[in-house]
């Protein structure tokens, strides 16, 4: 294991060993610091005695439910991230909405006039852009691109390795496709970006011994995503290379690299409801009650990580909602854990848009080294 270092001027360094980590924030040359995805890292307070940096890599496995993210240097594995992705939730509100537009649209118009007296309501502007990317695909990249970008704050990454993938038909018009160029381009402005076959994925590692859970994907373990984004980034390190000599010819593994145990986090959205003014079905009366948005009546918003007590249960959770004096706080699955007086609630930390499962076990997908 290692941890993450910055300067005093937050640059990326190369990552220490635990125990000289603790030295430092011991001696007073250091402060010890969680970054919005969870990980411990250190930020020294005095100058750095070298700055030079060694070869780290982010593999970047992507998918359409879940994605795996992996850092790994020469020698350690530093990172292992399961992605879930929020595809289906964007993809049904999205279809959501346009019932409700539609439903609106109905109720505004009488029917009972002429075509051309109906309050049909002329396009005030154009608001048809260029882009084909859907929103549920431009949500998972955002959430992949933030992702990386907090890795690339922690640690000096100089190359990314991306899988490719090749839709059938036109490329053009292909979201997966579509979805992959917008991806690149911007990973493109943090690091140097490499791509890689599904198959050269699968060849280095099986060669490198790691197994791959087939069966069921959405298991949220290293096996599933993480090892194949593993995989990736060790490409970097280890080459197959062809050879040929005076008499004979051929191709072999060339380099080496070490996979060590790591964290792993599962990381996703909280799933918040976008604020409403038209609910489904309007109340009688025309009075709108309240649905949706990030605030509350008792000074947190959802998402928030909060420390709660109901009698004598303590507990950890996210804010998921609340009603006129209770809180209602949730665990990483958005299941909720109890409601609680929002004067036993205490802000652990403020909604950072992400919600990250516990990283303090760690993970080993192989005792070898190569």
């Amino acid at each position: 294991m290692r941890v993450p270092v910055i300067s005093k001027n937050n640059q990326p360094l190369m990552p220490t060993k635990p125990s000289r980590a603790r030295r430092w924030i011991s001696q007073g040359k250091a402060i010890g610091k969680f970054d919005k995805l969870g990980i411990f890292y250190v930020q020294l307070l005095i100058e750095p005695s070298e700055t030079q940096t060694q070869e780290i890599v982010i593999g970047l496995d992507p998918g359409k439910m879940f994605s795996g993210v992996a850092v790994q240097s020469g020698k350690y594995t530093l990172q292992m991230l399961h992605l879930v992705l929020p595809f289906k939730t964007v993809k049904d509100r999205m279809e959501q909405r346009a019932m409700m537009r539609r439903g609106r649209r109905g109720r505004r118009i009488n029917r009972k006039l002429p075509f051309v007296l109906r309050s049909h309501r002329q396009a005030r502007f154009d608001n048809r852009r260029n882009s084909k990317l859907s929103p549920s695909i431009r949500a998972n990249k955002d959430l992949e691109y933030r992702t990386i970008t907090l890795l690339c704050e922690i640690y000096p990454i100089k190359t990314i390795v991306i899988e490719e993938v090749e839709a059938r038909g036109s490329k053009s018009f292909s979201p997966v496709m579509v979805g992959q160029r917008y991806q690149i381009n911007r990973l493109s402005e943090l690091a140097n970006v490499e791509l890689k076959k599904g198959w050269e994925t699968s060849n280095l590692r099986k060669h490198l011994g790691l197994h791959k859970e087939k069966s069921d994907k959405s298991l949220q373990i290293p096996e599933t995503h993480a090892v194949d984004a593993l995989a990736l980034a060790s490409s970097e390190f280890v080459k197959y290379q062809s050879w040929e000599g005076v008499k004979n010819h051929g191709a072999s593994w060339v380099g080496n690299v070490t996979i060590t145990k790591s964290q792993f986090i599962i990381l996703r959205r909280p799933p918040i409801s976008r604020r409403q003014l038209h609910l489904m079905v309007p109340s009688k009366g025309g009075i709108r009650r309240k649905y949706g948005g990030t605030t509350t009546r008792h000074g947190f918003r959802k998402g928030d990580f909060v420390e709660a007590a109901k009698g004598k249960k303590t507990f950890f959770g996210w804010v998921s909602g609340d009603t006129e004096k209770l809180v209602s706080v949730s665990d990483v699955l958005w299941k909720r854990l109890g409601q609680c007086t929002a004067k036993k609630v205490r802000l652990i930390q403020r909604n950072t848009g992400l919600i990250v499962s516990s990283t303090r076990k760690m993970f080993n997908l192989t005792t070898s080294s190569h």
